[in-house]
């Protein structure tokens, strides 16, 4: 991958995993790059249109197992992180 995309992945990345120090990194190597601010702005909204995709997903997800009463650990659930 060359290293403008890379950059770009890894803005996106940053704000979609809330994580500003990562975002100031990857800005920090963005103009040897010769990375344009539109083109960081872009990367910068398409991650934030992921998070929002992801907590739209999750507060979905909530309400429907609160509703049913089902806990996400008790054991009913094939996706469940927590064992």
């Amino acid at each position: 991958m060359e290293e403008r995309t890379r950059l770009l992945v890894s803005l996106g990345a940053a704000v979609a995993a809330n994580c500003v120090p990562c975002f100031e990194h990857f800005l920090g190597k963005t103009e040897a790059a010769g990375l344009t601010s539109q083109e960081i702005q872009e990367a910068a909204d398409i991650g934030d249109q992921v998070k929002n995709g992801a907590r739209i997903t999750i507060m979905s997800s909530i309400r429907s197992m609160i509703g049913a009463g089902a806990s996400p650990c008790n054991g009913k659930s094939e996706k469940s992180c927590c064992g």
